[in-house]
Order: structure tokens, then C-alpha cells, then sequence
């Protein structure tokens, strides 16, 4: 069994590079893409049971939620803060682009000081780590044409804010022409949170209330975010299996004469085929082992270039590594069997003579 791996060594080699390429790309387009939608879903999770945004916008980025509405919502039974979070994107120093977050100075608190202090003023920000190694520890830097003073660097496990810039929401608001792009709302006990939407709701006709949880799970740039990952992924994965089908129907075409011989010598169908089986199964778990490998480091080296920002980051989830093991069983399989059953069904003798 394992001397036919052996023997054909050229085309054995080829089949596992297929293989690795095409499960090492399913796992690194998919986490990669799942990271983003983690990243941005823990940020609106942070001191957040209920989302505010404005009604009719499905965008976070477009959307302009009217701050005046915070002291109404304070005053409902069960709120235990509010805050507000502009979120944009603009050129930082050397970078072309960059998240910033205006935020209020009660959200403040949520980012992890590593030195210095919290912005105080309209002309001061704080620097995520990521975003300070690559600009040099600066002391002052330019967002649209305006010079901040950084006062303090902050470290967070959320890479978009970790790759970011955090200023406070007055300065935010001026600079994207917005109030605040949603609010965020912590309860006191999470049980009563429909009653607390319930009443928000009341306060004004523009606006939409959600759970954070309800929020994430429908909000369409999450969707497509995924679905495209999911077509990527999908795309990549089957052309690299079509190499393999390929090769592998080139190996059993190679084989007839052995496959002949053992025919003749009174071995069944069955055992050709099944010994084809196993031989895909061992080269398959042997790439699926590499690819996982090679995704797992990959993974982490991209998380930790600094030009990235921390923007890039990604899990292999159990729930993915069983999917991507089943799907390249099923597809290696798929290109095996087919050729070892037309093999297996031809005359002896015919399989000797086309082999030789």
C-alpha cells in the first residue's frame, strides 16, 4: 500500500501540495473573514446590552444618532450607563488609513492604559499599541489636516482598536459631521432588557433599538461579510480538489497493470478499492495535519505584523476544522473512488495490456 505512495513519488508530492493549498486557503479566508466580524461584534459587546442606531441606515459607519437623547435614556429604570461611540476611518501620519473612535468620556475607562493618560480635550487622543509602534511612539499626529497631542497609550484585545486612535466624541463629531454613530447601553439586569427597548423606542420615531445580540446577528454587513468569505473559501477549495481529482485519476490510470495483476491473482474488487481508499485517507490526513499547522502559524504571524495594524486576526474553530476535515475526505474520496471503480470493473487482462 505504502509503496505505491512511494513509487509514484512526483505525483504523490503533487496531490499533498493540492491538497495543503487548498484546505491552508479555506482556513485562513474563513477565519480570517470570521475575525472581523469577531473584532467589530466584541466592541459594540463592551458595556453594551442595547444598541441604538438610526432608523432605516444599515450601516454602523453611516449612521447619526442624536446624543441629546442620553439624559432621557439615564433616567429609565434599569440603565446603568450610556454611552456614545462615533466610529470612522481616516489618514493617520504615514498611514493611509486607520479606525478612529470618538467616544464619550465615561467609555474612556473601557481601554487598558500602558502609559500616559486619558484624552482631556477636544486636541488630544490616546494611541492603541499596534498603531503606536508603527507610527513611531509619536507625541503628536495629524487626522485631516488637524494636529492631536497623544496623550496616553492604551492596549486592547480588539484589534480594530488596538490598530486605532480613540479622541473624544465632541472632536469626533466635528470631524465626521455626526452626533454619534450609535449608543451603547448597559443595564442593570439584562432580564429586563425588552422593557428598556420598549421605552426607548418611545422617546423618538428615528432611531433603532436592539439587543447587542440581536444587533450582531442581523446586521448585513456581517452577512456579507461572512457569505463572501464563504464563496472565497468555497471556490479556492474546490479548484484545489479539482487538481486533485486530476492527479489522482492520472495515478489510478498508471496503475492498470498492477491493479491488473491483482485482479488476476483472484483479489476482488472490493480490496482495490478499498485499498485505494486508504491510501487517499493517509494522504489526505497527512495535508489536512500540514494545512492546519500551516494555517494555525500563519495566523498568528499575520496578527503580528505591525503594518497590519492588529486589523487582521483570526480562530480555527473546532466547528471549522471538523467541517474542512469532512469536506476534503469527502472530496478526495470523490476523486479516487471514481477512477478505482472503472479500474476495479475493467477485464484483467485488459489492464494488464493497457498497463503495459
Amino acid at each position: 500500500m505504502f509503496k505505491s505512495l512511494l513509487y509514484y513519488k512526483y505525483k504523490t508530492g503533487l496531490i499533498l501540495l493540492s491538497a495543503i493549498t487548498a484546505i491552508t486557503s479555506i482556513f485562513l479566508i474563513t477565519s480570517l473573514s470570521g475575525g472581523i466580524v469577531t473584532m467589530y461584534s466584541d466592541m459594540l459587546k463592551t458595556d453594551g446590552d442595547i444598541i441604538i442606531t438610526q432608523k432605516g441606515v444599515a450601516d454602523t459607519f453611516f449612521s447619526d444618532v442624536n446624543r441629546t437623547l442620553i439624559p432621557n435614556i439615564e433616567q429609565i429604570d434599569n440603565v446603568k450607563s450610556v454611552h456614545g461611540v462615533i466610529v470612522g476611518a481616516g489618514a493617520i501620519g504615514s498611514l493611509p488609513i486607520a479606525g478612529i473612535y470618538g467616544v464619550t468620556p465615561n467609555r474612556l475607562s473601557i481601554y487598558t492604559l500602558t502609559e500616559g493618560a486619558y484624552p482631556k480635550t477636544v486636541n488630544e487622543v490616546m494611541l492603541g499599541e499596534k498603531i503606536n509602534t508603527v507610527l513611531g511612539n509619536p507625541k503628536k499626529i495629524i487626522i485631516f489636516n488637524r494636529t492631536f497631542n497623544v496623550t496616553g497609550v492604551f492596549k486592547s484585545d480588539i484589534g480594530f482598536e488596538n490598530g486605532g486612535v480613540v479622541i473624544g466624541i465632541n472632536a469626533a463629531s466635528k470631524m465626521f459631521h455626526k452626533s454619534a454613530s450609535f449608543l451603547l447601553i448597559s443595564l442593570s439586569n439584562i432580564e429586563h432588557s425588552n422593557r428598556v427597548i420598549a421605552k426607548i423606542k418611545a422617546i423618538s420615531n428615528k432611531i433603532d433599538v436592539k439587543s447587542t445580540s440581536e444587533f450582531i446577528q442581523n446586521y448585513n454587513q456581517f452577512k456579507i461579510i461572512k457569505i463572501s468569505g464563504a464563496v472565497i473559501a468555497s471556490i479556492s477549495f474546490f479548484m484545489g480538489f479539482l487538481a486533485i481529482v486530476s492527479i489522482m485519476s492520472i495515478v489510478i490510470n498508471d496503475r492498470r497493470y498492477e491493479f491488473g495483476i491483482q485482479r488476476a491473482m483472484g483479489l476482488s474488487k472490493g480490496h482495490i478499492v478499498f485499498t485505494v481508499v486508504i491510501e487517499v485517507m493517509i494522504l489526505t490526513l497527512f495535508a489536512y495535519g500540514i494545512a492546519f499547522a500551516l494555517s494555525y502559524y500563519l495566523l498568528i504571524f499575520l496578527q503580528n505584523i505591525d503594518k497590519f495594524q492588529g486589523y487582521l486576526s483570526g480562530v480555527i474553530s473546532m466547528e471549522l476544522a471538523l467541517m474542512v476535515l469532512a469536506g476534503s475526505l469527502f472530496m478526495s474520496m470523490v476523486g479516487a473512488l471514481i477512477p478505482a471503480f472503472i479500474a476495479a470493473k475493467t477485464d484483467p487482462i485488459i489492464l494488464i495490456h493497457q498497463g503495459q
